[in-house]
């Protein structure tokens, strides 16, 4: 295991998380939708507590969970990207389309978030005893929630979209009826959608 490649995902992963809470409080003001605006509430909160086990896992480590690498930086500007476009929306003065962008940017956050963990699952189980143990027991708290926030996420982007081109949307959207957390089952409710029209 390349231990400093570790330690800059472990960083990038704290960055993640960090600037997640910062797209989901956004997200939060632009959701009009009420069942999906409680989603992102849930998700919020969740992930203000993957931030805590983020720095848990880091300190437990022996690394500073303010350590700036170029990595992590790069991390931090996407964020600040996606709050940026989700408030160029929301000021926009269209709230149907702030809402759009909201989901899709929280789409684009999630998708590394998911690769994060993906990885760090990955990594417990071939990591020596005492990392192996702290990434294994992160990975199990925060892994199944990464999932949910993913796919349930992609399937309100893509219904709410539908909607706004003056198409049948099935709302809530399959994916979060069918309480998905697989991408076998994310296309599965996916098909499955025209049933539920």
């Amino acid at each position: 295991m390349k231990e400093e490649q570790l330690n800059e995902l472990l960083y990038q992963a704290l960055e993640t998380e960090l600037g997640g809470v910062q797209i989901y409080e956004a997200a939060v003001r632009c959701a009009i939708n009420e069942e999906l605006k409680e989603e992102w509430e849930k998700y919020l909160e969740q992930t203000r507590n993957h931030v805590e086990i983020m720095q848990n896992v880091i300190t437990e480590l022996g690394l500073d969970p303010e350590t700036e690498t170029p990595g992590r930086k790069v991390v931090r500007h996407i964020g600040e990207s996606l709050l940026q476009a989700i408030e160029m929306a929301r000021t926009a003065g269209e709230p149907e389309a702030a809402q759009v962008v909201a989901a899709e940017a929280i789409v684009l956050a999630e998708n590394k978030d998911h690769l994060n963990w993906h990885l760090i699952g990955e990594v417990a189980g071939k990591a020596k005893s005492k990392v192996a143990e702290l990434l294994k027991e992160a990975h199990e708290k925060v892994e199944d929630e990464e999932d949910e926030h993913l796919y349930h996420t992609m399937g309100w982007a893509r219904e709410l979209w539908m909607e706004s081109l003056g198409m049948k949307a099935v709302l809530p959207p399959p994916e979060e009826v069918k309480d998905v957390k697989t991408a076998i089952g994310a296309a599965r409710a996916q098909n499955a959608r025209s049933k539920m029209m």
